[in-house]
């Protein structure tokens, strides 16, 4: 099939490479020239792993172009994915300017109907009010789609490429039938394509991702009372995952998270409760127990330090809200980073991927190290942010020679505790008891 996708942020980029590798005819189209530019020059914007090969592979074999001719990607396609942005407004809200500017240009440069796909992560009834907007303004009809996106950054090409499940919102099966031909390629190991109401699909990305969400924010407060308590959440956690009612997936304590899907969707969807007439108390909370989480370091760290952190130094080990991504967007390391500023405290950090978006948000108010080990020379502490995996097993004797204490804050308790003791590390984690060697006092 032809098929333009609206968007080569990660859920635009990775749809549309996914689909031109099993051999349709796509074109990925942006406003942004510089990315297009890039994305022409066979490179990648954005890190995800396998992501940058398969772009290579498909516009080598001319079956990807990216251009920001709109009249182009509209007038040579059958299907026209849109995958922009919604951001939060700030009560809560969608933001839907850029769709309805992707609505309007597609309405504008109709050469025929046209089966439009909603990627985007959209309120529910935006299919039906953007698929009246277009067709009245319009000379052709279109047929609107929801097709939600489950893709999680860092294995964002993998959950495509084998999804759990695919989910279609359709009111015209035809439209349906062609969207679910698309992604037969995709689930030839028996996972299932739901096909349901247009309106129906919209609340399930919602509700998906904020029954993962309040799973989080459920272990989190968990862990705070076992950490006032002196309980290692870690035991209570292994207990309960093991009912398999509960299982153990999006149960594990931390700073909190991050990304740009979990807070605005929880967001989006107190809002959508409250038109609805609906009380989202328990949503409500989720994000609000969410938001406290993420200065659960920083708390800990004026609890050991005091109050005047002025010329304190920290290093930071990890910046994406995740591993294997270069997303820095809502990341806990952030609001962690923004405290200590305030506090008058030197941060020096560092990250496998995540730098130059760190960069461009902070400029020359913090230290960026390329090395993980520079990062901590003459620093009073290690806060760790973010779980890459580089930074489970550490060299803990290079890390001592250059701390000038050897106190660690970790926010996704990747330490044992006894191999906390057995290096004689100050150690502060997430639920857990605090470590503390003999002789020393905190």
């Amino acid at each position: 099939m032809k098929l333009t996708v609206v968007g080569t942020g990660y859920v635009g980029l990775v749809t549309g490479v996914c689909l031109a590798d099993t051999g349709n005819d796509v074109i990925g189209y942006d406003i942004d020239a510089e990315k297009i530019a890039t994305l022409n020059r066979g490179e990648c914007p954005i890190f995800e792993p396998g992501l940058t090969e398969l772009i290579r592979a498909n516009c080598h074999a001319g079956r990807l172009v990216f251009t920001t001719d709109v009249v182009r990607a509209i007038h040579n396609s059958d299907l026209i994915f849109i995958a922009v942005g919604t951001p939060p407004r700030q009560d809560g809200s969608s933001d839907l300017t850029a769709l309805h500017a992707v609505a309007d240009d597609i309405a504008d440069h109709l050469n025929e109907p046209k089966i439009v796909v909603i990627k985007s992560t959209v309120p529910v009834g935006t299919g039906d009010e953007l698929e009246a907007r277009i067709n009245k303004r319009g000379k052709f009809r279109v047929r609107v789609v929801n097709n939600p996106e489950f893709l999680k950054e860092g294995t964002a090409v993998e959950d495509f490429q084998k999804p759990d499940r695919v989910v279609l919102g359709a009111e015209d099966p035809e439209a349906a039938a062609l969207v679910h031909e698309l992604h037969e390629p995709f689930v030839r190991n028996q996972r299932p394509i739901y096909t349901m109401h247009r309106m129906a699909a919209e609340m399930t990305k919602y509700a998906s991702n904020t029954c993962l969400a309040t799973r989080i924010s459920f272990i989190n407060q968990v862990a705070n009372i076992c950490d006032a308590l002196g309980i290692d959440v870690n035991e209570v956690r292994v207990g309960m995952g093991s009912d398999a009612r509960i299982g153990f997936q999006f149960l594990y304590p931390g700073a909190g998270y991050g990304g740009s899907c979990f807070p605005k969707d929880v967001q989006a969807l107190v809002h959508v409760a409250q038109r609805a007439g609906v009380n989202a108390d328990l949503l409500d909370s989720v994000h609000q127990v969410n938001t406290r989480q993420q200065q659960i370091i920083f708390q800990k760290i004026v609890k050991r330090f005091g109050e005047n952190l002025t010329d304190k130094v920290f290093a930071i080990w990890g910046v994406a809200f995740k591993p294997r991504t270069d997303d820095i967007r809502e990341a806990p390391a952030i609001a962690l980073i923004e405290r200590l500023l305030e506090a008058k405290a030197v941060v020096r950090a560092h990250d496998p991927e995540a730098l130059t978006n760190l960069r461009r948000r902070f400029g020359n108010k913090i230290s960026y190290y390329d090395s993980t080990y520079e990062t901590l020379d003459g620093a009073d502490a290690l806060a760790i942010m973010t779980e890459w995996n580089e930074f489970r097993s550490p060299d803990f004797e290079q890390m001592h020679k250059r701390l000038r204490q050897s106190v660690i804050f970790d926010g996704r308790n990747l330490y044992a505790l006894d191999t906390m003791r057995r290096h004689r590390f100050e150690y502060y984690s997430i639920g857990r008891p605090v470590i503390v060697p003999a002789g020393t006092t905190s």
